[in-house]
C-alpha cells in the first residue's frame, strides 16, 4: 500500500496542475448544467387522463416535507464540507479534487437522466385532480372522457412529472457516492469486524432513504417513482465513484486512481534521476582513471628516458 506524508499536494502547489488535466471534465460538467435547466424549461409529456383514472390521483395536495432547496444542501453540500475537512487533514488535492468531481458527476448525470425521463413519460402526480381542478369541480371532454383542467399552468405542468422521483434520484446519487467514499476513508472492509464503521457508513443511506419516504407520505409520488429514482440514483453514483477510486475493499481504497498514479510517475522519475546520475557518477570516476593511468604512462617514460641518459654517461665515463 502506497503511503506518503502529507502537506505535498496542496491547492497551492498541485491544483493548477490538476485542474488543467481536468478541464474537460469540467467543462462537460458545465453542458451538464446546461442541459438540466433545458430539461426543467421544456414541457413535459400530457398523457391522457380520463375520469375513470381519477381514483388514484385524488390524494391531498400538500407542502413537500423536504422542500426542494434542501435536496442540494443533503446530497452536495454536506458531503463536500466533510470532503473540505479531509483535505484541512490530509493536505491531498487529488482526494478533494476527485471526490467533489465525482460527487458531481454523480448528481448531474443523475439529474439530467431523471428530468429526461419525467418529460418523456408524464405521468400524472398521485394528487394530480387537486392540480387540475383546484376547486374541486372536475370537467372532462364529453367525447374522450379526458380532463380539461383549470388549474395554474406551471402547477399542472408539475403534476405531469411524477415519474421517476427526482428528489429520491438526486439524494441517492449524492449520498449513495458519500457513502462509498466513506467507505474506503475509514476501510469498512478492513476485516477487523468494527460495526461501527458500517453504521457510519449506513447513515447517508438511511438519511436518503427518508427523503424518498417522504415523498410518497407528501403524495408528490407514487411508490415506483421512488423505487427508480433510488435505483438510478445508486446506479449512477456506483459508476461515478469506481471511476475514480478504487473499491473500497482494495488495499488502497482509501485515495483517488489519480494519486496513486502520481505516486508512480514520481517513484519513476526519482529512479530515472538517480540512474543518471550514477551514470554520471560512474563516468566521472572512469574519466579520473582514465586520467590517473595515462599520468602513470608518463611518469614511467620519463623515469625510463632519465636511466638510459644515466646509461650512457657512465658507460662514457668508464671508457
Amino acid at each position: 500500500m502506497l503511503e506518503i506524508q502529507s502537506g505535498c499536494h496542496t491547492v497551492r502547489s498541485h491544483g493548477i496542475k490538476v485542474a488543467r488535466v481536468h478541464i474537460y471534465d469540467w467543462l462537460i460538467l458545465f453542458v451538464l448544467v446546461v442541459i438540466d435547466i433545458i430539461l426543467n424549461v421544456v414541457e413535459p409529456f400530457h398523457r391522457f387522463v380520463g375520469e375513470d383514472m381519477m381514483t388514484d390521483l385524488k390524494y391531498p395536495l400538500r407542502q413537500n416535507t423536504v422542500p426542494f432547496w434542501a435536496v442540494p444542501v443533503i446530497a452536495m453540500l454536506l458531503p463536500i464540507a466533510v470532503f473540505l475537512i479531509l483535505y484541512f487533514i490530509r493536505r491531498d488535492i487529488y482526494d478533494l479534487h476527485h471526490a467533489i468531481m465525482g460527487l458531481l458527476f454523480s448528481i448531474l448525470i443523475t439529474g439530467v437522466i431523471t428530468d429526461a425521463i419525467k418529460n418523456a413519460v408524464g405521468r400524472p402526480r398521485p394528487d394530480f385532480f387537486w392540480r387540475c381542478f383546484p376547486d374541486g369541480q372536475g370537467v372532462f371532454d364529453p367525447v374522450t372522457w379526458g380532463v380539461i383542467c383549470t388549474g395554474d399552468k406551471a402547477v399542472i405542468k408539475e403534476g405531469h412529472k411524477s415519474f421517476p422521483s427526482g428528489h429520491t434520484s438526486w439524494t441517492f446519487a449524492g449520498l449513495v457516492f458519500f457513502a462509498w467514499y466513506l467507505s474506503g476513508k475509514i476501510r469498512v472492509f478492513d476485516r477487523r469486524g468494527h460495526i461501527a464503521k458500517l453504521c457510519l457508513v449506513l447513515l447517508p443511506l438511511l438519511s436518503a432513504a427518508l427523503v424518498g419516504v417522504s415523498r410518497v407520505a407528501d403524495y408528490w409520488h407514487h411508490w415506483q417513482d421512488v423505487f427508480t429514482g433510488a435505483l438510478l440514483g445508486t446506479v449512477v453514483a456506483s459508476f461515478c465513484y469506481l471511476q475514480y477510486f478504487p473499491p473500497p475493499h482494495d488495499v488502497n481504497g482509501w485515495g483517488p486512481y489519480a494519486y496513486f498514479q502520481m505516486l508512480k510517475e514520481s517513484q519513476n522519475d526519482l529512479q530515472s534521476s538517480t540512474s543518471t546520475n550514477q551514470r554520471e557518477h560512474q563516468s566521472e570516476l572512469e574519466s579520473v582513471y582514465i586520467d590517473s593511468q595515462h599520468g602513470m604512462e608518463m611518469s614511467n617514460g620519463n623515469i625510463r628516458d632519465t636511466s638510459a641518459v644515466l646509461d650512457r654517461v657512465e658507460s662514457d665515463w668508464r671508457h
